[in-house]
């Protein structure tokens, strides 16, 4: 109990010091924080939007089968899709209609796609909310459109995607098979691609195989295989982010270098004064660690806080461009908090314990010299 006893009181003097020089630890806290703040900020939203693509692909198709010409993606014939049922282990295949069309007026690419949901008739269209704030469309307005060869039709819009499902649905138009296919001068026996169903998931890869062997001008592209994309995408502009604030982190290891180069005169006086008073040099070097801990764990709890706050509930205001891509069509979306402990740990290791132990080396240095001489400095 004693032992506990002595160090609260190291621990209430080493506060009262930090008081002392309050005008000096404040501007360390608040540098410390920002750089805290700024990778947090970084680390959480690119582990909560992997997370959150993974929960939107979870109902994707298992197997996406594109057909291939001069290396590039094209028209799938109508009757692959036949071929590809009749592979042991699909449990069902069908073909998929969908294209990108750019608005001058907007400035912006839509994403038109068939679909079969109640509300998608003829002459009439879904869009998502992106599209809505582009072009200042509501329900019942009229919507004009490009044709292919140069004339144009108009489409109302019978509803608005919801604002839950904006991250894959910003730029989202739904349309009718028959208007999709006279807009964009698509004949009836092909399709944009072919969404298969396997009976077991784990038979995916060899199913994959099968169609690039029976349909090889096809490439088959598995779920597992787009989330590694997504995950790489946001794992890239995550990493460019790093990069820059690298900056600041270099500029951070300079001022803990410069920490555990030495004291300043003032510090060095006051280890003098208590190592004269019958302070002990393990009391002197305790006294370091908690000022280093206060200051360390103060500005990292902090920078969490507030990084939790800018990327989950300010939809990472400062970093939007960079992590969520340069597009007109921003999704509007409130991310759903998640966060890996191991990052959080290694941003600790990386921050706080390097700067503690700074800290006490010069204090170790300074304490184990006579007194009279350290005062004398």
């Amino acid at each position: 109990m004693s032992r506990f006893n002595k160090q609260r009181n190291i621990l209430d003097f080493t506060l009262s010091s930090l008081l002392r020089r309050r005008t000096k630890n404040s501007a360390l806290v608040i540098v410390y924080t920002l750089i805290v703040f700024s990778l947090a900020s970084v680390l959480f939203f690119t582990q909560a939007i992997k997370k959150e693509a993974c929960i939107v692909l979870q109902n994707s198709p298992e197997i996406i089968v594109q057909r291939i010409v001069a290396g590039r993606h094209d028209l799938l014939p109508a009757d692959y899709i036949d071929t590809i049922r009749a592979i042991r282990g699909v449990q069902s295949a069908k073909g998929r209609l969908w294209g990108y069309y750019f608005e001058p007026a907007a400035g912006a690419n839509y994403t038109l796609m068939v679909s079969e949901e109640p509300g998608v008739e003829v002459g009439r269209i879904v869009i998502g909310q992106g599209v809505s704030r582009t072009i200042h469309a509501n329900r019942a307005d009229i919507v004009p459109f490009r044709r292919y060869d140069g004339s144009y039709t108009s489409f109302e819009v019978s509803d608005i995607l919801s604002s839950e499902s904006e991250l894959v649905s910003s730029d989202l138009v739904l349309i009718s098979e028959s208007d999709f296919r006279e807009m964009m001068g698509i004949r009836g026996e092909y399709v944009t691609d072919a969404a298969v169903y396997a009976k077991n998931k784990r038979e995916l890869f060899m199913i994959a195989d099968k169609i690039k062997r029976i349909l090889p001008d096809t490439r088959p592209i598995t779920k597992d295989e787009i989330l590694r994309t997504y995950e790489a995408i946001f794992d890239w502009r995550g990493g460019i982010l790093l990069v820059i604030l690298s900056g600041a982190v270099i500029a951070f290891v300079i001022l803990a270098w410069d920490k555990a180069s030495g004291l300043s005169s003032d510090e060095r006086r006051e280890i003098g004064i208590l190592k004269g008073i019958g302070w002990e040099t393990s009391d002197v070097i305790a006294m370091k660690f908690w000022e280093g801990a206060v200051i360390s764990l103060s500005s990292f709890s902090l920078g969490i806080i507030l990084a939790y706050i800018h990327v989950f509930f300010a939809s990472s205001a400062l970093f939007e461009p960079a992590l969520k891509g340069w597009s007109v069509l921003y999704p509007e979306f409130r991310l759903v908090p998640h966060m890996d402990p191991l990052q959080i740990a290694t941003l600790f290791f990386l921050t706080v314990v390097p700067y503690t132990v700074s800290t006490i080396v010069p204090s170790w240095r300074a304490a184990t010299i006579d007194p009279d001489t350290v005062m004398r400095l």
